[in-house]
């Protein structure tokens, strides 16, 4: 479920282009204001000019450029009779002769003029979002003497022509003066006009503008927007230490935790928060895996991702809810409401919504708090750092290790999945989940060493996770509804209850007959795949361990058990080779939601 777009926000299309004159293009726009010229394809095309307009724009941002690195600018704009601020897509890389596309959220506002941020518009809320507790500065001030001309088809206007001259200030003496021709088009009309813009072009000499205002102000200013930070290597060899694994494993999850983050902020898209709680929740897997070669302040922040997760998981819970009743069609049909009423089904989506909106700003506050800001700088510090390569054991080659390490996270699955086909019992397969999780985490974070055969045994596990997450999701939504049901206040109507009781023995069903089904799923860990895998692991751990007694025949392949970890002083001369502990039981908790 999307947030869509709300009041003042659309997606501007528009060619820009640098002009040393703006003569030939007035020229040309004469040409078709005076007689009307006929391109193929379009027809007669007339040219109206409008008035001439001044714009004086401030650009803001905050210290860190918050604004900008999540991909947008942030624009105040004063005209004659006209204020706005504009919250802008930067503009991404085009291609040959296609136009930028650039979303745009608008909002009119009166003074004073720093009174649209605090009274929440469509623009406040996002920027607010965006910066949380940190002041905005201006970054450019810029004027521009534009006159406009409507492009004309018959009686509809297709595209505005804008001939532009921009000053913008570097210091008191010498602005910097910019020429730009600029065709913003409506979206209907876009494939159609490009030869009518490309005559334009070639008749006014014009070229393709390389940079936004924006982008030319902040290039001739000098001034330095930081992009991300660079966490270091994020992937390994075969011939990798453990600790270099660790390394490269943690730096990816910490750069998309990192990413996401704006998204999240924004809360338009769903996925960005959902990927945000995902990368959180591989950080604390990976500290619990990689618990024997990582430094002691590692598991201290392990409790701070929790914290974290659940923040963020307040919020996706409720997301998940809200994407199921929009899933179900034939609800809003049998629930319908007559003319002026509201019906069970609005009722229970703005029971969702609001308490979305609490989550939200709970979310919001952890993301502008102290606490949040230490666990990010403390994460960052550290796996710059190599942390997981000081230790002797974090030294040793990784395929030595990761055979241990994944053959009792695989154990302990093997043994869920026995108890939860016998049982039949939710609360087992729910058990089951967990186990899978954790054996997925473990071998996405090792997919560098074992290439396809980890990868295929993966996708493999991940189906089998999906189906055990959609039964769980279904748990939640019965629990989340019988909480509603009888802790609301005020009391909820009868209809609306009733309509929640229908709602959960559906959860209910669906739970049961998942369950069905997920009896035969579970015999995919130690199906094929799994046995590609086991093999590959041996191979690999072979090719660094010392020569030791030969195995049964068939050993590498027959059973879960197959990966033992070599025990102290095994396999003659050399140094024994240890194996990793899967760290902290309490990594991923028995209530995690789905698809993490």
């Amino acid at each position: 479920m999307a947030i869509g777009p709300g009041q003042g926000d659309t997606v501007e299309i528009e060619w820009q282009f640098d002009a040393l004159d703006l003569r030939p293009a007035g020229r040309w726009l004469a040409s078709l204001s005076a007689g009307s010229r006929t391109f193929p394809l379009l027809g007669v095309v007339g040219a109206l000019a409008r008035p001439a307009v001044v714009h004086d724009d401030l650009y803001l941002d905050t210290e860190d450029w918050r604004i900008a690195q999540a991909g947008y600018v942030l624009r105040v704009r004063h005209a004659k009779e006209k204020q706005e601020v504009t919250l802008k897509a930067l503009p991404g890389v085009v291609v040959g002769t296609e136009p930028k596309r650039r979303r745009e959220v608008t909002e009119p506002f009166t003074a004073p003029t720093g009174r649209w941020l605090a009274e929440a518009g469509p623009v406040g809320w996002r920027v607010s979002a965006l910066i949380g507790r940190r002041p905005l500065h201006p970054v450019l001030d810029v004027r521009t003497r534009r006159r406009p001309f409507v492009l004309r088809i018959g009686d509809e206007d297709v595209a505005e022509v804008a001939l532009d001259e921009t000053a913008i200030s570097i210091d008191d003496q010498n602005p910097m003066r910019l020429l730009r021709v600029e065709v913003e088009v409506e979206a209907a009309w876009a494939e159609a006009l490009t030869p009518l813009v490309e005559d334009l072009k070639r008749s006014a000499g014009l070229s393709p503008a390389a940079l936004s205002k924006f982008e030319a102000g902040v290039l001739a200013r000098g001034y330095a927007i930081p992009a991300r930070v660079d966490l270091g290597p994020t992937s390994v060899g075969t011939d990798a230490s453990i600790g270099a694994l660790a390394d490269a494993v943690l730096r990816r999850q910490l750069g998309a935790l990192l990413t996401h983050e704006a998204g999240t902020r924004l809360g338009e898209d769903p996925e960005d928060l959902h990927d945000m709680r995902v990368a959180t929740r591989r950080l604390r897997a990976a500290i619990g895996v990689f618990a024997n070669v990582l430094p002691p302040q590692f598991g201290a922040l392990a409790p701070e991702l929790a914290w974290l997760a659940s923040v963020l998981g307040a919020v996706r819970d409720l997301d998940v809810q809200l994407e199921r009743l929009e899933l179900a069609p034939e609800w809003r049909d049998a629930w319908a409401s007559g003319p002026g009423e509201v019906s069970p089904l609005g009722e229970l989506r703005a029971l969702f919504t609001r308490e979305r909106e609490a989550a939200r700003a709970a979310l919001l506050s952890a993301l502008d708090s102290p606490r949040y800001e230490r666990l990010t700088t403390g994460l960052m510090a550290l796996v710059q750092q190599q942390a997981g390569q000081r230790s002797a054991a974090g030294r040793l080659r990784a395929t030595a290790v990761v055979p241990g390490l994944l053959e009792q996270r695989h154990r302990a699955a093997v043994k869920a999945a026995k108890r939860a086909r016998h049982s039949g019992a939710a609360t087992d397969f729910h058990r089951l989940r967990i186990r899978c999780k954790r054996l997925r985490y473990a071998l996405e974070f090792v997919q560098d060493l074992y290439g396809e055969p980890a990868v295929s045994f993966t996708r493999k596990l991940t189906r089998l996770q999906d189906l055990l997450g959609t039964i769980q999701d279904c748990q939640v939504a019965m629990e989340r509804l019988h909480a509603l049901a009888t802790s609301s206040q005020p009391p909820l109507s009868r209809s609306l209850v009733f309509l929640m009781g229908t709602l959960a023995e559906k959860a209910r069903a669906d739970a049961a007959g998942l369950l069905a089904g997920a009896h035969s799923k579970v015999k995919v860990l130690t199906g094929e795949e799994w046995q590609h895998l086991a093999r590959s692991l041996e191979r690999l751990r072979g090719a660094t361990t010392p020569a030791g007694p030969a195995r049964p025949s068939g050993a590498t392949a027959a059973s879960s058990t197959t990966l033992r970890a070599l025990p102290h002083g095994a396999g003659g001369p050399g140094p024994a080779i240890p194996t990793l502990g899967p760290g902290p039981e309490a990594i991923l908790p028995d209530d995690a939601p789905r698809n993490a």
